[in-house]
């Protein structure tokens, strides 16, 4: 690809910053490899949480073993693409700066058949003396599977994981389920009611408002574009009187007339579940009596 260089993440999550100066001391546990993702969260005060945004700080994450794309380095950073985060700001994907030490070499997966997908809240990679606590929807290559353990190819060597945390695919973005995939994302999501926000948030540790809408959808095999506002450009429109389980509903400044600055996740009944903001976890809340109602305008359906 015009000599660009693919290389994956090899970290549990990494966390894809604005530039290298954008991390601060309290950061350090999300740049080191293993990353502390759940120690760092925990240590962050709000006010640390909206420095993420309000300072530009981070732009968003990904799981491990994601494919990448290095366009430059500099000193103990490189900038990346993420192929599968798309963005209307660059043909190559979701781009930002991540530590050197949380990339790893991508070998070639022409010859993968099968992927091992992880679907519970969080699973354990045993990788010899070390474990990993690894994100929902961790996707990474199967080599064998038996009744309780799956093995599995990590940028760290062969793992383990337990059986009933994933389930085996043919493809990366395999569309594993043909019916009533709306109410699935959405029976999917309100699994995550009370994971704290997380500004650029991609994983079970903690999503950001788009963050939650494209892993929910990934997790029915559909991939969507990773920020809110390209997320709104796609998709089918759909009336409000004709609103169904799955469909997203976008939120805009100037009561609709502004810039999209949020999204959610209908579940029926008028109710939506979303990952609202820094203060918040994510939570159900009848779309009536959300204090954003007026700034709802549009809302869009990616599932069939």
């Amino acid at each position: 690809m015009n000599g660009l260089v693919k290389m994956q993440a090899a970290v549990s999550v990494a966390t894809v910053w604005t530039s290298a100066e954008s991390p601060r001391h309290i950061d350090e546990p999300a740049l080191q490899n293993p990353a502390d993702i759940e120690g760092w969260i925990s240590r962050l005060s709000i006010q640390d949480k909206l420095d993420l945004c309000d300072g530009n700080r981070v732009q968003t994450q990904m799981l491990l073993g994601a494919e990448v794309i290095v366009v430059e380095e500099s000193g103990d950073w490189a900038k990346i693409c993420i192929p599968e985060q798309s963005t209307r700001n660059n043909p190559l994907g979701y781009p930002g700066w991540v530590p050197k030490c949380q990339l790893a070499q991508l070998p070639d997966r022409s010859a993968v058949l099968q992927w091992a997908e992880v679907t519970s809240f969080r699973a354990i990679l045993s990788l010899g003396a070390l474990e990993l606590e690894l994100s929902f929807l961790t996707r990474l290559p199967l080599i064998e599977e038996s009744d309780e353990t799956v093995r599995v190819e990590t940028p760290l060597g062969i793992g383990l994981l337990n059986r009933k945390d994933v389930r085996i695919s043919s493809g990366p973005n395999d569309e594993l389920f043909p019916f009533h995939t709306g109410n699935r994302i959405a029976e999917q999501a309100v699994k995550f009611i009370g994971l704290p926000y997380l500004w650029g948030g991609m994983s079970s540790f903690g999503f950001d408002c788009s963050g939650f809408a494209y892993q929910l959808h990934r997790s029915q095999g559909i991939l969507i574009p990773r920020d809110a506002s390209d997320q709104a450009r796609h998709g089918m429109e759909i009336p409000r009187d004709r609103l169904e389980e799955g469909d997203l509903l976008f939120f805009a400044r100037d009561e609709g007339k502004g810039h999209v600055h949020h999204v959610g996740i209908y579940t029926g009944d008028n109710c939506m579940i979303h990952s609202p903001d820094s203060r918040n976890a994510v939570e159900q809340v009848r779309l009536d009596e959300y204090k954003l109602v007026k700034e709802h305008f549009l809302s869009k359906r990616y599932w069939k």
